[in-house]
Order: structure tokens, then sequence, then C-alpha cells
């Protein structure tokens, strides 16, 4: 688990990680480097998910060796499966990491959310509904692993 003081603010306790896969974690359906190695730090802490209608059909093979949970999709109603996946995990306990419109309603079901914006751009509408905006998933990643950064970022 991760818990996170924010000053004027309540503790934050993350049990699960939910990471977009496509544009997020992600690009043209193969990983974006430094993520493996940072998701291998982060599982020690929390659960991670992943989450893909797998496009590019390729999650299985980019997130083998990860020990992550890979769950896919319909890619009608993007949105709404991803939200329901958050709500099963108990959005109270759960931060999600995303860049496209189908992310906001995982992200209004989360306790914090991350806004990702890599090389495919993020839409713009998600920035609005986001806790914290970053360039990059590895610094997204890197905020998520430093309580520091967190602070900083989220308080008061």
């Amino acid at each position: 688990m991760l818990i996170y003081e924010i000053p004027g603010r309540s503790t934050i306790k993350v049990e699960n990680v939910v990471l977009d896969y496509n544009g997020t974690i992600a690009v043209d359906g193969r990983i974006i480097d430094g993520v493996r190695e940072l998701l291998l730090k982060l599982k020690d802490y929390v659960n991670i998910y992943i989450l893909t209608a797998d496009t590019y059909g390729t999650v299985e093979r980019e997130c083998s060796g990860l020990d992550v949970k890979v769950l896919t999709f319909p890619k009608e109603n993007a949105g709404a499966s991803k939200r329901d996946i958050v709500r099963k995990l108990d959005g109270s306990k759960t931060l999600c990491v995303g860049n496209g419109y189908n992310d906001i309603p995982m992200f209004q079901e989360s306790i914090l959310s991350i806004a990702v914006i890599e090389g495919e751009g993020a839409s713009g509408k998600l920035l609005s509904h986001a806790d914290i905006v970053v360039r990059s998933i590895l610094e997204g990643l890197g905020i998520i692993l430093n309580g520091g950064k967190m602070k900083a970022t989220l308080r008061n």
C-alpha cells in the first residue's frame, strides 16, 4: 500500500494502480522504455492493473514477466468498461493513470488520477478530471513512487 500525507487534505491510501495501456504506458502497442523497471518497483507496494482493448494485439507479449493483471475489454463502451473495473476494485483505494477521453469515467471513480501526455497526446477533456498532469509516464510513475513529489503537487 502507498500512503500519501497531503498537507491541508486527508491521508490518501492506495492499494491499486490502474494504468491504461495504449497512449499511456505504451505507444503504438509497445511499452515505453523505462516503464517496465518502474512497474517492477511499484508492484512491491500495490496491485497493478493494465486495462486495454488491445488494439495492436501486443499487450500479453509486452507485459510478460511483469506480474501485473492485464484486463481487456471490448472496443465499444471502453469508458464504461474501465469505470466498472475501477468500481469493482474500490475506487476509494485506486489511483488511475490514462491519456484518453475514455479514461474520464475511471478518473471520476478513483481516489487519485494522473493524466499523461505521451507520444499519442492526451484528451483535453481528460485534463480537467485529473488530479495531476504529467509530460510522460516516467514522470507519472516517479510521482506515484515518491510521496514527497505527490505531497508537493497536491498540498492545499
